[in-house]
């Protein structure tokens, strides 16, 4: 029996702590859908569009892994899915109480879920996208937080040069 696991996510912008979990879920399970969320009432920088364009650039070469997107339930676009298996970030204990709960939630709607929590690599456990695109927008580089297209989408976006390229 083939096991679909889904990693839902924002992905505004994807970043390395992000690559790190989808490559070891892609270690884990069958096949891993990265779903980016379509959440019209979140002010996001990057369309869904360039975020799944973001996604497909970085995972292109994982080939049990793809991208796809979903508004509304989670549980809902998992049914679509045929799958029951969510995949879960946890950076720091902060990121707990939060995820504790959409996991309980998710259970409640969706009897059959079951949530995994992934930790990234230590270097990855306090980045954000939300320090990324700052530090982005005050000009410096990014190149050790997010893959090189995701870089240069960033500074394309805030109309920066990149002196610091690595």
């Amino acid at each position: 029996m083939s096991q679909t696991a889904v990693y839902p996510g924002s992905f505004d912008p994807l970043t390395k702590g992000h690559l790190d979990i989808i490559q070891r879920a892609c270690r884990l399970f069958d096949h891993v859908i990265v779903a980016v969320s379509n959440n019209p009432g979140k002010q996001a920088t990057f369309s869904v569009a360039e975020r799944i364009q973001m996604v497909e650039s970085v995972i292109h070469d994982l080939p049990n892994a793809d991208v796809g997107t979903f508004a509304g339930l989670l549980v809902d676009y998992l049914k679509t899915k045929k799958s029951r298996l969510l995949i879960r970030g946890l950076r720091a204990v902060s990121d707990m109480e939060y995820e504790f709960q959409m996991a309980d939630m998710n259970r409640r709607l969706y009897r059959e879920v079951e949530t995994v929590f992934l930790m990234p690599d230590a270097q990855y456990t306090y980045l954000s996208s939300s320090v990324v695109k700052e530090v982005c927008r005050r000009g410096a580089s990014v190149h050790a937080f997010v893959p090189p297209t995701v870089a240069r989408m960033l500074r394309r976006k805030f109309g920066r040069k990149d002196n610091n390229k690595r």
